[in-house]
């Protein structure tokens, strides 16, 4: 039997210039978020079954890969349900995780707790460019403060990453749920529709306003509802104006101080900011995850034609684990989204060292070859990067696949000269 070379459906093998980027940015990630109090952790790649099918994931509790029970445990012959058979299942993101991981070690961590989580998650999708069955993401939260002080700092941590990997120009949507809520209330909506609503709202980008409207009255709501709810959307400005307008207009059905509190997050995270981006409000943002509570964001970037990251606050979650809510709020980056930016422009890592190619004639004789090595341990020294190979052949070819790989100098060794 021939075996298959390629990865599974929705999985990548990793280049090494992929993963030169890759090891770069983690390193760069982690230095970065670290001068802003935030502390690495890990959790387990693999969730207890009843957490990751609690309600909390969206759409992705659709895309979990489930494990079998081992041994004893699985008996198929006996089994009725999937739920005979399943106690467990690759984590979909890292937000559920760390918020069993905060229930589990409360008592040992500080509060607030800022947590830097990386690591692969995973989702039966459906691959596209950018989205993989496999992929890293990259957490930061903050948990145990209820103020805004968290989204600030949430979002001026991640834009400050950005900068420091040459992004510019990107966009931060902001938008609160409870805004979503009130919008939907004010207009007739009842509670028990709200998802179904946001679920149509958010193709906003794709249907346009047209669309959203068509959709939401063949869902069988009234006109009057429907028409009442888009005329928000159409007065309403992508500013701190447009949050002063719905304050005014939402009066009786969104508590004052979430439009003041989302305009101190847009004003302030503009004045300290360090990159090149703009804040934005989006009533039209939902963001699919259900256990969103308060603010949520999303990073836009023209060059990739959506979304690079998202978050916002979930201040429910955890009292889900101990029957006492804690306030909680995230921002993710969208790791590979990042990475697959960063080598189609072909950036060039900025702190790499000079990247030296010693080319040695075979049969190179022992005492020479000691010189070499002791030669390219100096170097290596002062910084540089020595790659020691045999020489081929067809030399000029050689050197050209080498500063693909970005070898810049050439130093060659034969037998009878050094």
């Amino acid at each position: 039997m021939t075996m298959k070379k390629k990865p599974v459906t929705g999985m990548k093998d990793i280049l090494p210039r992929e993963m030169e980027i890759r090891d770069y940015c983690i390193a760069l990630i982690k230095e970065t978020y670290k001068t802003f109090g935030f502390t690495s952790v890990e959790t387990p790649c693999v969730e207890h079954i009843e957490n990751l099918s609690s309600n909390q994931g969206g759409e992705n509790e659709k895309l979990i890969f489930k494990i079998l029970k081992r041994g004893e445990k699985l008996k198929l012959s006996e089994a009725e349900t999937e739920a005979d058979l399943v106690d467990g299942g690759l984590r979909y993101d890292l937000t559920l995780p760390l918020s069993r991981y905060y229930s589990n070690n409360a008592n040992d961590l500080p509060s607030p707790f800022k947590a830097l989580q990386m690591g692969n998650v995973w989702r039966a999708d459906r691959p596209q460019r950018g989205r993989y069955r496999q992929f890293m993401q990259c957490d930061i939260d903050i948990l145990g403060e209820p103020s805004y002080l968290a989204e600030i700092e949430l979002i001026q941590a991640t834009t400050t990453l950005l900068g420091k990997l040459d992004f510019h120009n990107f966009t931060i949507r902001i938008n609160d749920r409870r805004i979503l809520k009130a919008m939907a209330a004010y207009s007739g909506f009842e509670e028990k529709d709200y998802d179904t609503v946001f679920i149509i709202l958010d193709k906003m980008d794709k249907i346009g306003l047209d669309g959203v409207e068509s959709e939401l009255l063949e869902a069988g709501y009234e006109k009057d509802s429907v028409d009442k709810y888009l005329e928000l959307f159409r007065i309403v400005t992508n500013d701190t104006a447009g949050i002063a307008l719905l304050k005014d207009k939402l009066q009786g059905f969104l508590a004052p101080e979430i439009a003041e509190d989302l305009t101190t997050i847009i004003a302030s995270v503009e004045r300290v900011k360090s990159a090149d981006f703009k804040m934005s409000f989006d009533p039209t943002l939902v963001r699919g995850m259900s256990y969103y509570t308060g603010p949520i964001f999303e990073i836009s970037m023209d060059e990739y034609g959506g979304s690079v990251g998202g978050g916002g606050r979930y201040d429910e979650m955890i009292g889900k684990f101990t029957g006492q809510n804690t306030s909680a709020c995230g921002f993710s980056i969208g790791f590979e989204r990042i990475v697959m930016l960063l080598l189609e422009r072909d950036y060039r890592i900025p702190t790499a060292g000079t990247k030296v190619a010693y080319l040695i004639e075979k049969n190179m004789p022992e005492d020479k070859l000691m010189e070499i090595f002791e030669q390219a341990g100096a170097e290596r020294a002062d910084g540089k990067q020595v790659n020691i190979v045999m020489m081929k052949k067809n030399k000029k070819f050689q050197k050209e696949q080498m500063m693909s790989e970005g070898y810049e100098e050439f130093k060659e060794f034969f037998v009878d000269k050094i």
